[in-house]
């Protein structure tokens, strides 16, 4: 019987439900499915935090005391191994801690493993073993240890000591490790290190055999194409010891061999998450934007462990540990609130004990007091005193020197080892070079340029001070005027009379009288200085950019270089003296005297307040 209209219609309706019951289901399907999908998702996303703490420029701080200075300090490694204890004690986050450098030289402490017993396994390895550090990049005062110092620790660290730029001659590859790889659940983190590559220019060549020094960026360049290539790592740090400010001393941030060259390595050389700095002891933390359009944090945690940095790094990789997600974050933490390790300071009291019977040695006796407030104003007894030391053992006809210690004193009566650190602050050697008559007074000329301003009245400041956009002197926390320069490059001279006058133009102030015994000053002439090693290479720009010379030419002036450093040939002397008596033979003057009497007090109140 042939089907009605009404049945048709029965039919397509019932038909027409069944196929929007079919869509339905598969609808439900397909969600339910894409649920699963999801959960499946986030079961097998991964999240892990890493906490990445750096020291950098500990310059011998390893424990809760300044050995120089005779006081208890409320910073040091004794501090940081508190809170790396008390960070890895948290859970949530695995721990990487890092050194950026510079640590053999500044206290004592490190100079006695350096220099005085050299038997013993060195101090550094011992502590750094101690608080389990992951890695550490070579600094510029590391290097200045010498090769029997670095190449040990080399051996003696149970972590790597990093430097991809600093290129071993005999090899042509890197002299230290140039990069390690370290795993924190499941995460692989590659870090690089990098050394300022300023050395040469500071330190003399004995103390860096077989190396070579390259361009931070160019190397960074390089080591960063092979790190994603052969290692694949979820994050990639940069560990440099170079400072932030690429135009610092009136460097050229396109030129090669920058000494602080890290931020533009962040800027310029993509791949990196993380970039910890130090050298320059500033404190800085901040994100950059590289040439791709990527944030980098750039952190610095200063000197003396005086402060961490700790960068926090937030990751998440799926099941087959490919990176969904970064979030990265850091922060300055100060070492001032927390207590010295009682284990760390326990375990190395032994060590401690040599170190205070060693700067607790009597050495001398100074019938008066001396202090580096003098020497920013003329001669000064302090100076005088590094002056006689250095004619004294080398013969030479003209010393020059400058105060390495911004503010120091030696007080009257006994005098000890560590007053020695004061006197003298770096392990500097002493070179004799050959410089012309017309060479040293372009040489004082720039020395004074950095130094002192030039003076159109008697209100005018003497001192060449750091100032505002209204020429009004920029002062620290503390209230203190700022150099414009820095006062280890305040070279004055012994061995000749001169004048310095401040009305003259730069160029122009110095007229140099006659040697000190009165005899003629010849400008032609070829005469015989004593100067510190980092002089002597080019540091400060006296050299190089005062007298003309070119790398090749100053290494050619060297006549000889002392075997040991200054400080022990400052040791002999006071200790072979017995009594010093510090004179100023005032040897050099500033005029217009009318001018620069009131100018003294006035620019020493601004340096130092009132004393």
């Amino acid at each position: 019987m042939p089907w009605s209209y009404s049945t048709f219609c029965i039919i397509i309706c019932q038909k027409d439900i069944f196929a929007k019951k079919i869509k339905m289901f598969r609808l439900l399907l397909l969600s339910t499915l894409s649920i699963l999908l999801q959960c499946v998702s986030v079961i097998a996303q991964k999240d892990v935090t890493i906490r990445v703490i750096q020291t950098s420029d500990v310059h011998g701080a390893l424990f809760p005391f300044d050995y120089i200075n005779n006081k208890a300090t409320d910073y040091g490694l004794a501090q940081v191994s508190t809170y790396i204890e008390l960070v890895r004690g948290l859970s949530g986050h695995e721990v990487v801690l890092l050194d950026n450098g510079d640590i053999l030289q500044g206290q004592p402490t490190v100079y006695y493993s350096n220099f005085v017993d050299t038997a013993s396994q060195h101090i550094v390895s011992r502590v750094m073993n101690f608080m389990s550090y992951d890695a550490a990049t070579v600094g510029n005062h590391d290097i200045e240890a010498g090769p029997m110092i670095y190449n040990e620790l080399v051996h003696d660290f149970t972590f790597p000591w990093l430097s991809a730029n600093i290129i071993d001659t005999r090899t042509q590859k890197p002299y230290f490790k140039p990069y390690t790889i370290i795993n924190k659940n499941g995460i692989k983190i590659a870090v690089l290190g990098l050394t300022t590559p300023g050395i040469p220019k500071w330190l003399s060549p004995s103390l860096w055999p077989n190396m070579q020094f390259t361009d931070m960026v160019e190397t960074a360049k390089q080591w960063i194409d092979s790190i994603k290539t052969h290692e694949n790592p979820h994050l990639i740090i940069g560990l440099f010891h170079s400072g932030h400010d690429a135009n610092y001393g009136g460097a050229n941030p396109s030129a090669l061999l920058n000494e602080n060259a890290s931020q533009l390595v962040a800027e310029q050389v993509p791949g990196f998450d993380v970039i910890l700095i130090g050298h320059d002891h500033d404190r800085t933390i901040k994100k950059v934007v590289n040439i791709l359009g990527d944030t980098i944090l750039i952190a610095d945690p200063g000197s003396r462990a005086q402060f961490v940095s700790d960068v926090t790094i937030d990751i998440s990789v799926n099941a087959d540990y490919k990176v969904i997600s970064k979030n990265i974050n850091g922060k300055l933490i100060p070492m001032s609130n927390l207590i010295p390790s009682p284990n760390y300071v326990s375990l190395f009291s032994d060590f401690t004990s040599e170190v205070e019977a060693f700067v607790d040695r009597k050495i001398g006796t100074f019938t008066q007091s001396i202090t580096t407030r003098d020497a920013y104003f003329g001669p000064s007894p302090f100076v005088n005193l590094i002056h006689a030391v250095q004619l004294g053992i080398s013969k030479c006809d003209i010393s020059f020197a400058a105060p390495l210690f911004f503010d120091a004193s030696i007080e009257q009566g006994d005098v000890f080892v560590r007053d020695m650190f004061k006197l003298y602050s770096y392990e500097n050697l002493l070179y004799i070079m050959e410089l012309k008559g017309s060479e040293i007074k372009d040489y004082l000329e720039y020395s004074y340029a950095l130094w002192m301003n030039t003076m159109e009245s008697a209100n005018d400041n003497m001192i060449l001070f750091r100032k505002d956009e209204n020429s009004i002197p920029i002062v620290n926390r503390k209230g203190n005027a700022l150099l414009k320069s820095n006062f280890y490059n305040f070279d004055s001279a012994a061995g000749i009379k001169y004048e310095v006058n401040l009305s003259r133009p730069i160029g122009e102030r110095v007229s140099i009288e006659s040697m000190e015994d009165c005899t003629p000053f010849d400008l032609d002439k070829m005469y015989k200085v004593a100067i510190n090693s980092y002089r002597g290479n080019g540091g400060g720009g006296h050299l190089s950019v005062g007298v003309g010379l070119s790398p090749e030419e100053i290494q050619s002036r060297i006549v000889s270089i002392s075997p040991k450093d200054m400080r022990y040939y400052l040791m002999n002397w006071i200790e072979n003296s017995g009594k010093i008596t510090p004179s100023n033979p005032n040897n050099w003057h500033i005029n217009p005297e009318e001018w620069t009497k009131n100018a003294v007090v006035r620019d020493r109140e601004l340096l130092f307040g009132k004393e």
